[in-house]
């Protein structure tokens, strides 16, 4: 057996018991009957291959009697409109049978999230019964494991296609239009996502996670989640604060608890949580966020946040230092 790879969210799950992104290892409902399909699919495609591949090597190489009797009208017939219709239509029954499932009304009780495809990153926003906005955070979809999630997926700028290929299959963002994704998580877990549908300059890297947790630690952490940013408990740390809202940085993104209320970018409230930056582009830490603050497009080439090289060496630090502070 392959042993599991460590988390690439630290603290934050158990790891993902086989490939973070991957079609062939299914963790969830809505996984399990593609995989399946899948597999069948393939399985008969082979065989069909094989078969057509015999009958052709038999008409080349084979003896002139073997030959001679591929060239009847029964085999023909046969061969070329019985078979593919009988065949085709058994696996086109089978594969609207199976997919079925993926079509049933969402259970109730499931958590409603709403998932908005940005240039190049994620906007998350978990919604109550109500259809209020609970909190809204970026790139990371923490949900419980076990429990039915129905996400609404949009777009406001260029069609996107949200993937996480371990719980569901793909489906698009298209701007203007609502489409509706269930998924389950059948264990906890962390699951990497992708942006499936090329999007612009950035595409390749407008990644997510998936993190499946228990039910009692996602109910904490969404309690944490809905708090406003801690204080500064150093100088360095309200000299970061300070320097953050001097520049205007409040025109773009959101800190709650602060006078930050933009809503271009991605909200910041708890960034310190997040185990990546600019959507699973690079490791969130002190160094990486001092690094985009001053040239993003070093890291990103065509991201939309502006290059801010007005900080001293000292200034920089304090900045990206509350940064990484804002943590539940």
């Amino acid at each position: 057996m392959t042993a599991a790879p460590p988390s690439p969210l630290p603290n934050a799950a158990p790891p993902v018991r086989a490939g973070v992104q991957s079609a062939l290892q299914a963790h969830g409902e809505s996984a399990a009957p593609l995989l399946e399909i899948t597999w069948v699919l393939i399985v008969g495609g082979a065989v069909i291959f094989a078969g057509v591949v015999a009958v052709a090597a038999i008409a080349v190489f084979g003896p002139t009697r073997m030959r001679g009797a591929l060239a009847q009208r029964r085999w023909i017939v046969g061969g070329g409109i019985v078979f593919p219709i009988v065949v085709l239509t058994a696996l086109l029954v089978y594969t609207l049978q199976a997919s079925a499932p993926l079509a049933r009304p969402t259970a109730s009780g499931a958590l409603r999230v709403e998932v908005t495809g940005e240039l190049w990153w994620w906007r998350v926003r978990y919604i109550d019964d109500s259809g209020a906005v609970l909190l809204e955070t970026a790139n990371e979809i923490h949900i419980p494991a076990g429990r039915p999630v129905e996400l609404t997926l949009k777009s406001d700028n260029v069609i996107h296609s949200f993937w996480v290929p371990n719980l569901a299959g793909k489906l698009d963002m298209v701007p203007g239009h609502l489409n509706r994704l269930r998924l389950t998580a059948d264990a906890p877990g962390v699951f990497r996502g992708q942006c499936a549908e090329y999007c612009g300059a950035q595409h390749a890297r407008m990644a997510f996670y998936v993190v499946a947790q228990p039910a009692a630690e996602f109910a904490r952490w969404l309690a944490d989640q809905r708090r406003p940013a801690p204080n500064p408990t150093s100088p360095e740390l309200a000299l970061g604060q300070r320097l953050f809202l001097a520049n205007r940085c409040g025109l773009c993104h959101t800190v709650r608890g602060t006078a930050a209320e933009g809503r271009l970018g991605p909200d910041l409230t708890h960034v310190g949580a997040r185990a990546w930056l600019a959507a699973a582009t690079v490791p969130n830490n002190e160094g990486t966020l001092a690094g985009w603050i001053s040239d993003p497009q070093q890291i990103k080439p065509g991201a939309r946040m502006p290059a801010y090289r007005v900080f001293s060496p000292d200034e920089l630090r304090a900045l990206a230092a509350w940064l990484a502070s804002l943590r539940p």
